[in-house]
């Protein structure tokens, strides 16, 4: 089963970066822009990047880096960057596109299953993964006791995640086609798996998001929130907006569709 999902899922991303690789383009500055700050947290990357703070020389592990987006956003802010990723087409894409953002120096692509890539315990300052827990439900604590392992004590880790913890929801969802970059065999994380993740990461918090914001779809439909017009741009602000506040209340929470999780890793340094 495990070298099943890793062909299946390798060669998904595989037939999506292959068609990026027949026309690399350059980061959009305007994205570049838009993630050196001032940082909004009620989209759920920027809070992201506003957690993480400083990054100056900090050695980031960007699990599951795929094209290589957020690893070239992590290395502009300063970051030394390890990208990891299943997909041989992506990892080749990620180097290139690093490679015209003039970052080479900072930022490094391994092709491996994470479950079967090993690094030395207390390598990373931040673990940092944009999607990823949900594709390693099956073997998802031995993944998170590797990811601590190779976690310096004090070191950040912050994953942003699908989440679903209404059943009511799910129903809802089982009934919409699954949009075009979801593998067919993932699904959100539920209430056991995120139970799972807070136990492997005592004193982890969580920020929901992506109630009202979903509509983004259908307000950017053919274009980039960088790169659309004002008037759409400041409709997708109010939405996520909105979605801040309602999921900052507790009896809503369980509606977001997407789950931030940060957490501090406590552990002794090595011989002490």
């Amino acid at each position: 089963m495990r070298a099943e999902r890793w062909v299946s899922e390798a060669a998904f991303f595989d037939r999506l970066a292959e068609a990026q690789l027949r026309g690399i383009t350059p980061m959009d500055a305007e994205v570049l822009r838009r993630y050196a700050g001032p940082l909004r947290p009620w989209f759920h990357k920027e809070y992201r990047f506003d957690a993480l703070g400083e990054l100056s020389d900090k050695h980031v592990l960007d699990v599951g880096c795929g094209d290589g987006t957020n690893a070239i956003l992590l290395a502009s802010r300063g970051a030394r960057v390890t990208g990891i990723d299943i997909s041989p087409r992506s990892v080749r894409l990620a180097t290139e596109r690093a490679r015209r953002a003039g970052l080479e120096d900072r930022v490094r692509f391994l092709c491996s299953p994470l479950e079967v890539a090993e690094f030395p315990e207390g390598s990373f300052d931040v673990i940092w993964g944009d999607g990823i827990l949900h594709h390693l439900i099956p073997e998802l604590e031995a993944v998170l006791d590797k990811l601590v392992h190779w976690a310096r004590p004090g070191a950040q880790v912050i994953f942003s995640e699908p989440l679903s913890l209404s059943p009511t929801l799910r129903r809802l969802r089982a009934r919409i086609p699954i949009h075009d970059g979801a593998t067919p065999d993932e699904r959100p994380l539920q209430t056991a798996e995120l139970g799972l993740i807070l136990q492997k990461l005592p004193g982890a918090r969580l920020r929901h998001f992506a109630l009202l914001s979903w509509f983004n779809r259908f307000l950017l439909r053919g274009s980039t929130y960088e790169r659309t017009c004002p008037e759409r741009r400041l409709a997708v602000d109010a939405l996520h907006v909105a979605d801040y506040a309602l999921l900052s209340l507790p009896l809503l929470q369980k509606l977001g569709g997407m789950v931030v999780i940060s957490a501090t890793v406590s552990k002794p340094e090595r011989g002490g």
